[in-house]
């Protein structure tokens, strides 16, 4: 029968939606919240009994969402075997329920799934940390655990004495972070790639591939499970509050941290970009060159990065010292990094079937290792 109702579920590892109404092949949703927090734009969800039907799905309420800017230009992604994501037909209308993101598919298969980003799971997760581990120079350490109990995860290697901290997903909706955990660690531990062994002797490297394993499995947006925004917390950690920042900020006490890329998704703007440490107390200008030097090696090596669009910079002594960059820059001197990639399609080389994607950005963790492998041949150690 064609006429029979889909079914939609989220009760999985970062699912999250709300059905408010299904009729056929269409439906009424909407997101729920981050558990005691306003912010509310993640989203992942099956929908069962789809084959060759036109599905129409509306998720509504989105004007108050964390960042409405994001919806504008977006296109949802959908998957049908959990591997490929491309882009669904999407619409926005500011003005219907509150806010209303329209979404439109005819799947081939009786099964498809629908994620604001292509998801990455806690369970690719550990098979990542499994898959590197165990190879030659490899160690993984826990440097302590959520509020519920999950480890967090620190991938070290190489044998130099510059300590490079790279982590990701203290925002864990912004899932493309951790699928450029997964190519700059195939970089880095290939024994036949050239940037790797560089770096490898060069750095002694400290990954953490995900920051905030509880709001990943919760399918939150941006914070831990008590409701905290992870990236407000760098000044004064609490374990309490954000034991995830706790644990890897008392780890870089103990190592020391030269350079360092906190690594994000953007909602609204369409392009990859840095944002860096401006306005911090102890700014010199040769340490903010550091930063510069590094984007134009970055920008030179891949047409996926640019430097036109991008964040204000903060005023001089005005940084925000609760941000891992700005925290990292101030208490250890180091070159440290925001990097953000977008949720839209790249809008300096657009790519109509998936948009800004998994491929991508594992792509472009290998483009960030070659940069910094560059940027330290005239870095002073």
């Amino acid at each position: 029968m064609t006429d029979r109702d889909i079914s939609i579920s989220a009760a999985f590892d970062s699912g999250n939606i709300e059905v408010l109404s299904i009729t056929g092949a269409s439906a009424r949703l909407a997101i729920r919240k981050d558990r005691d927090s306003d912010f509310f734009q993640w989203f992942h969800f099956r929908v069962a009994g789809a084959s060759g039907r036109e599905l129409e799905l509306r998720i509504t309420g989105l004007a108050a969402s964390a960042y409405p800017q994001g919806w504008p230009g977006y296109r949802a992604c959908v998957s049908e075997d959990r591997d490929y994501w491309g882009r669904a037909e999407t619409e926005w209308d500011e003005h219907g329920n509150g806010g209303t993101l329209t979404i439109r598919h005819r799947p081939a298969s009786d099964l498809c799934w629908f994620a604001y980003f292509a998801p990455y799971s806690m369970e690719r997760h550990h098979d990542l940390v499994a898959g590197v581990a165990g190879q030659d120079g490899v160690s993984c350490r826990t440097l302590g655990t959520s509020l519920e109990g999950q480890p967090i995860d620190c991938i070290e290697l190489g044998e130099g004495t510059r300590q490079v901290w790279l982590f990701a997903r203290q925002h864990p909706g912004e899932s493309m972070a951790e699928w450029w955990m997964e190519g700059t660690l195939d970089c880095l531990t290939d024994p036949a790639d050239p940037v790797g062994r560089t770096l490898r002797a060069q750095c002694r490297l400290h990954i953490v591939p995900n920051a905030n394993p509880d709001g990943s499995c919760r399918g939150h947006l941006r914070t831990n499970a008590a409701g905290v925004n992870l990236n407000r917390e760098w000044h004064e950690p609490s374990a309490e509050r954000s034991p995830e920042v706790l644990a890897i900020r008392n780890a870089m006490d103990e190592t020391g941290v030269d350079f360092a890329i906190d690594v994000h998704g953007d909602e609204a703007i369409p392009a990859v970009f840095l944002a860096g440490f401006e306005g911090i107390p102890s700014w010199t200008d040769g340490q903010g060159e550091h930063f510069n030097r590094y984007q134009r090696i970055l920008a030179r090596r891949t047409p996926d990065f640019q430097t036109k669009l991008g964040y204000p910079r903060a005023g001089p002594g005005r940084a925000n010292l609760t941000m891992a960059t700005n925290q990292l820059a101030e208490r250890f001197g180091a070159c440290a990094m925001t990097l953000e990639m977008p949720f839209k399609d790249h809008c300096d080389c657009p790519d109509p079937a998936q948009g800004w994607s998994p491929e991508r950005s594992m792509l472009l963790g290998r483009e960030c290792m070659a940069a910094l492998a560059e940027w330290l041949e005239n870095t002073e150690a």
